[in-house]
């Protein structure tokens, strides 16, 4: 199950599948810290995060511990120490290249695991209790439309959105790690939802 949480959570985006880093110079590989770190320390990390949050060309580990449930990371710690090892079908879902681009986007809105927190089809909701309005907002409806112009929602993904630390979950950047194509092909989809 570690397996499929490991991609399902975008850790995998990120860190590489299997763990191997290679994505980013600043993401390392996990390998070596699932050797060396006790599953408390790994519980801890991916609860609160870890590394700088002010560089937007520099990702860091995000706040995952409002976000996914005390078994689940049970079951990413679990597949970390044993090594991250292949496991049928915990891939992820392929992007199409002859689709178009909104089509492309809703799988790069899978596959970086916007969905977790933003929700199916963007329409938000998930719990963020320390946040001001308490919940990670949607991206959908006209008043999100009218205040996040195409460029605007490159710019958040690139530098992602820093509104506390932990238990406050924040939208990490992925600057430096999605492409642009991938960037314009994320607003493409969102420009579909309603």
């Amino acid at each position: 199950m570690g397996a499929h949480l490991f991609v399902r959570f975008a850790c995998a985006a990120c860190h590489n599948y299997y763990g191997q880093g290679g994505i980013s110079p600043y993401v390392p590989s996990l390998r070596p810290f699932a050797k060396v770190l006790t599953a408390t320390q790994m519980r801890s990390i991916i609860n609160h995060g870890v590394g700088e949050a002010t560089n937007p060309n520099k990702p860091y580990m995000p706040v995952w511990g409002t976000v996914i449930s005390d078994t689940q990371i049970a079951d990413l710690v679990a597949y970390l120490r044993a090594g991250l090892p292949a496991v049928d079908y915990a891939t992820p879902i392929p992007v199409p290249t002859n689709q178009g681009p909104a089509v492309a986007g809703m799988a790069l809105y899978q596959r970086y695991g916007c969905e977790n927190c933003h929700g199916p089809n963007g329409l938000g909701g998930v719990p963020n209790p320390l946040a001001p309005d308490k919940v990670i907002p949607g991206l959908t409806g006209t008043a999100f439309r009218k205040e996040f112009t195409d460029a605007k929602i490159i710019a958040i993904i690139r530098s992602g959105s820093i509104i506390g630390k932990a238990p406050i979950t924040s939208m990490p950047h992925w600057g430096g790690i999605i492409p642009n194509s991938q960037l314009l092909e994320l607003v493409a989809y969102l420009k579909t939802l309603k």
